[in-house]
């Protein structure tokens, strides 16, 4: 299948202004994806967004475009886009649009697409949308033009359906929790969920003003939320990205609880009830610790390549139903069809319940290797697996480390990013061999 023009494993993400992330290309696309789906019949696509400022300017144009198409608009304002996937399939919408640059900083923005199944768009229907670009954008006759719908009740509609996926015996009244919604989607949902189940919420992050989304906050930086937690004296923390899909949690002990530690919470929970397989799915970022600590408890860690699209596919293969990554995008698909941050801390706040462990103590099992991972910014594309000089110090660091680590480079696939990671056990060692890799990469960039 050719190579996709507009989008990247993750829908189509920039700059606000700059390339295609522009007011003109997104209406040009709601139209392009509004033709795709109102083939046969009359549609209706859901739009959602995060908060970050660009998001208004893009719901209008997005709105134009799906209207000049002939396409019903349902829109949700500011949503998780894991609950976009939910209302697509709970509204038998036959797509839902999120635009968000999840936990990139306000000045990028980015459109991503649901399927009427709330599952990531097929690579065909990706295809017919590239092509519909480069037709001529023609309105619909305008007794045919699409309306537009506010649905007011969308946030309480998802409060629910996260509630519902614990046990509904499951009452954490008693556990004291900082919530860390990174200004961003969640904002006005993740602390309602946790205090409707009984929790004591101290919500940081939750005060979104279209320019703070993601800035010091949230999953990507926690640091905010590991000092709340030893302030508040509170039992643990729960730290989301600006739209959502990932989850990073601390102990109380301001210990950070990576993305490696909640899926094997939540595996070895499943397994312990009875409800889940033996077969894990991680990247080949996970954490040579989580194979380990799952293969003790008679489960197996499949690889798949880094990117939630990849971490799918593996799990529909191998009929996994639990799969994430080590930043924290966690699928559970026995609860939902997308990775979700709150659905994820819910399972494991259900497992704290009901075995009266600490977090800290749920995790204790990961061992996990020091990890290093440099980001290196590149100004062009480096092809990594045939650069004579990048495999020649691969095999040289690979040669160091012998059986006892793990060497890994990729491209980003949202960002100009070349991504260094040296795993293994001498923290002093993997340190200075992934500065050394990362300054071969930087002098090709």
């Amino acid at each position: 299948m050719a190579e996709r023009k507009y989008f990247g494993t993750d829908g189509i993400r920039g700059r606000v202004g700059d390339g295609v992330i522009t007011p003109e290309f997104v209406l040009k696309l709601g139209w392009a994806i509004g033709r795709v789906f109102a083939k046969e019949h009359r549609s209706k696509i859901l739009i959602g967004k995060d908060t970050r400022i660009s998001g208004y300017m893009f719901e209008s144009a997005l709105q134009a475009g799906l209207s000049a198409a002939g396409v019903d608009i349902y829109l949700l304002g500011p949503m998780p886009t894991p609950a976009i996937a939910y209302l697509t399939r709970t509204f038998h919408a036959q797509a839902g649009i999120v635009i968000s640059a999840s936990h990139n900083p306000y000045h990028d923005n980015g459109i991503k697409f649901f399927s009427g199944e709330g599952t990531k768009l097929a690579d065909d229907i990706e295809h017919e949308i590239e092509a519909m670009m480069d037709e001529p954008l023609v309105t619909v006759d305008s007794d045919l033009l699409g309306k537009a719908y506010r649905v007011d009740d969308a946030a309480g509609r998802y409060i629910e359906f996260c509630k519902s996926t614990i046990p509904s015996k499951v009452d954490l009244s008693g556990l004291k929790i900082v919530v860390d919604c990174a200004n961003g989607a969640t904002y006005h949902i993740a602390p309602e969920v946790f205090k409707e189940l009984g929790a004591e919420v101290i919500a940081i992050g939750n005060e979104p003003d279209g320019l703070n989304i993601n800035q010091k906050c949230g999953s990507t930086e926690p640091e905010l939320l590991q000092g709340a937690v030893l302030v508040n004296k509170a039992d643990l923390g729960i730290a989301l990205d600006g739209d959502g899909d990932r989850l990073i949690m601390v102990d109380q002990k301001g210990q950070l609880v990576d993305g490696d530690e909640l899926l094997f919470i939540i595996a070895k929970s499943q397994k312990r009830l009875g409800t889940g397989g033996t077969e894990i799915i991680g990247t080949k970022m996970s954490n040579l610790g989580l194979e380990h600590a799952l293969q003790r408890h008679d489960m197996t860690l499949h690889r798949a390549d880094v990117g939630d699209r990849y971490v799918m596919q593996m799990m529909k293969q191998t009929g996994g139903i639990v799969g994430g990554e080590s930043s924290g995008h966690i699928i559970c698909l026995d609860k939902t069809s997308t990775g979700d941050g709150i659905v994820a801390a819910l399972q494991v706040l259900a497992e704290i319940q009901q075995t009266g462990l600490s977090l800290n103590e749920l995790c204790s099992a990961v061992i996990k290797y020091p990890q290093r991972l440099i980001n290196v910014r590149v100004t062009k594309q480096i092809d990594l697996a045939n650069n004579r000089e990048v495999t020649e110090a691969v095999k040289a660091i690979e040669a160091k480390l012998g059986d006892e680590g793990r060497v890994l480079l990729r491209a980003s696939g949202t960002e100009p990013l070349i991504r260094v990671m040296v795993e293994g056990r001498d923290a002093t060692l993997i340190n200075q061999l992934a500065a050394e890799l990362a300054g071969v990469i930087e002098n090709l960039a």
